[in-house]
């Protein structure tokens, strides 16, 4: 036997009895070891805020010491592609997004399939973006938003957590329904995406509620609509996109727990009873809804329709708007 092949050979037998070693050792839950949500945003942004809020409940009902490790970069890409592959013991959690969920795989070869590579474990929390300005952009409403897209066509640009994010595709979304050409301007998070509108380095932004919050109380930003079919119990007097011209438009957004696509079912589903669990908790929901967000905790099979829908949704968004990765 050559020894290329038997070197195949070896490496194969041992992969297979470290696969089978850690299969066995999977079975513990909790892990006897800290246990990580990864998130795919810079802090600050309310992912990593819901994240936290989470992670703390968490903690405390597993007895087990939970962190939060954030990876931003390429629309939330990043941590999706470090979780695909990593340990699947149940020690590590992904907070994932809608973007790479249901969009990037429609406009971009990613390193990992989130259908095979990620298992679902349960929606977290749901929520409307707000799409500010500042006042310097002249602008109070969505009428005269798009007028001002309208007259300077290319011009007015929106900011984003990056490419293939709920965000980037809300902005698209608009841009399809109004008729107009603004332009996306992708960050590695909510925060960067924030300090550069305050900065006036781009017009607009997509914004989580809770990003956006503090700088609409104290008049640096202006909300002029929300992306849901309802109005946003925190912005109360602000309108949807739906109810300003633009009936049926409903962009919510998302983040889902998952888990390393190997994970053993039963680690799965201890992970949907834990976070079910967490996600019920009136203290726990409180937090999350002083943030913008609605806790919307289901079963395994639930989120996996759910996401598969988004996807079918936004595919067409992107075939029809020949949108591409930036």
């Amino acid at each position: 036997m050559n020894l290329p092949l038997l070197n195949k050979l070896v490496f194969a037998a041992v992969l297979g009895i470290t696969g089978f070693s850690a299969s066995i050792n999977a079975q513990e839950f909790p892990p006897k070891k800290t246990i990580t949500i990864v998130v795919g945003f810079a802090p600050g942004g309310s992912a990593d805020n819901a994240a936290r809020v989470i992670a703390k409940k968490l903690s405390e009902d597993l007895g087990q010491n939970v962190i939060v490790d954030n990876k931003p970069g390429a629309g939330g890409n990043i941590a999706h592609a470090y979780t695909a592959t990593a340990p699947a013991d149940g020690s590590v959690i992904l907070f994932g997004s809608i973007g790479p969920l249901s969009i990037a795989p429609h406009f971009m070869k990613l390193p990992y399939d989130p259908q095979k590579d990620l298992a679902p474990l349960t929606m977290g929390v749901t929520f409307p973006n707000v799409l500010v300005v500042t006042p310097e952009l002249g602008v109070k409403n969505l009428k005269e938003y798009i007028a001002l897209a309208k007259k300077n066509p290319g011009t007015v640009t929106f900011a984003s957590t990056g490419s293939g994010s709920a965000s980037h595709l809300q902005g698209e979304l608009l841009n399809s329904r109004a008729d107009i050409d603004t332009v996306h301007v992708p960050y590695k998070g909510g925060s960067p995406a924030m300090v550069d509108l305050l900065g006036g380095r781009v017009s607009s932004y997509y914004s989580a509620l809770a990003t956006a919050d503090p700088y609409i109380k104290n008049g640096k930003l202006i909300p002029i609509a929300t992306t849901g079919l309802k109005r946003a119990p925190t912005l109360p007097n602000v309108p949807t996109i739906a109810e300003s011209g633009y009936p049926g438009f409903d962009a919510s957004n998302w983040y889902a727990f998952v888990a390393p696509g190997k994970t053993p079912d039963s680690i799965l589903e201890k992970w949907n009873k834990a976070l079910v669990a967490v996600l019920n908790d009136k203290a726990t929901n409180k937090q999350l809804a002083d943030h913008g967000l609605t806790p919307n905790p289901g079963s395994r099979e639930d989120l996996q329709k759910y996401i598969a829908s988004q996807s079918a949704m936004w595919g067409k968004i992107i075939t029809d708007r020949k949108i591409t990765a930036e």
